[in-house]
């Protein structure tokens, strides 16, 4: 049995339906957390890999109930600012509160014909760094009515400190929103983390590497890197260790939102098995 040191408390996940958003909403929920789960379970023309669908969220919200938990999971847009706080709202009026904020819906719209598309770009910032901005601010009024704070941790990446783009051959629109967005967050970031701290509201970035998901374990991915010998040479780690699961991740988020995260704001984590110190 997981020690529960999140009892009773709720947090919010957005890319909720599958791959890290899952693996944060489940592990929250064995760790005593409610969820608030919000996926566009929806596909872009600019994501060369199949998206979530609702049967991928119906399967978070069938493995957070078997943990014992509640949870409130709802389709939508990070895109959409209203729709954001109408689901924040209904989640807090049957949950009773909200302490968290997992900022980690993401697409990776860099490799294929469609990443070659400028509105491969316009899709990775409109998602990725406008999102991150309308998830903070839709769930703030809840945030600042817990009289505990809260935490708050965006999904980067480790290309929020390197590029996605290795060379002119991987010079794509997708490659450079993504590359962008993931930097961007970091400021973002840091503007809440200053903004929020006399509200005892901690605000951090998490930087992972290659993590085994749909959106970087796909056909469209995989052929890219097969194309481009340079991108895959750049996504090798210091450590020889297996891929990163998605539940590796959540350790982080759980340490970072939990009693052992409180004296933590501001920072900007990598988690990368050292992709990004060579």
């Amino acid at each position: 049995m997981a020690s529960q040191i999140l009892q009773d408390k709720v947090v919010f996940v957005t890319g909720a339906a599958r791959g890290q958003g899952r693996a944060h909403a489940v592990r929250f929920a064995e760790e005593g957390a409610d969820v608030i789960a919000y996926d566009l379970c929806d596909q872009l023309d600019s994501v060369a890999y199949p998206m979530a669908t609702p049967e991928d969220l119906e399967e978070t919200v069938r493995l957070v109930e078997k943990t014992g938990r509640r949870i409130v999971a709802e389709h939508g847009d990070v895109r959409d600012r209203d729709r954001l706080a109408e689901v924040v709202d209904r989640g807090v009026a049957e949950l009773g509160r909200l302490d968290f904020v997992l900022a980690n819906a993401g697409i990776l719209p860099a490799a294929g014909a469609p990443g070659r598309d400028i509105t491969a770009y316009t899709d990775a910032i409109s998602v990725m760094l406008n999102g991150v901005y309308f998830t903070i601010e839709a769930a703030l009024p809840a945030l600042l009515r817990n009289p505990d704070g809260g935490a708050i941790v965006i999904t980067s990446s480790a290309a929020g400190f390197t590029s996605v783009s290795t060379g002119f051959d991987t010079m794509t629109h997708g490659a450079a929103g993504y590359t962008a967005a993931k930097h961007g967050v970091i400021g973002l970031m840091r503007h809440f983390a200053r903004s929020l701290a006399e509200k005892n509201i901690r605000v951090n970035t998490v930087h992972p590497g290659g993590v085994a998901t749909p959106m970087v374990l796909n056909e469209a991915l995989a052929e890219w890197a097969g194309e481009h010998p340079s991108f895959s040479a750049a996504q090798q780690p210091l450590l020889q260790l297996p891929m990163m699961e998605p539940q590796d991740v959540s350790d982080l988020m759980v340490y970072l939102c939990g009693p052992s995260g409180r004296y933590m704001t501001g920072a900007a984590i990598p988690l990368d098995a050292g992709q990004t110190s060579k």
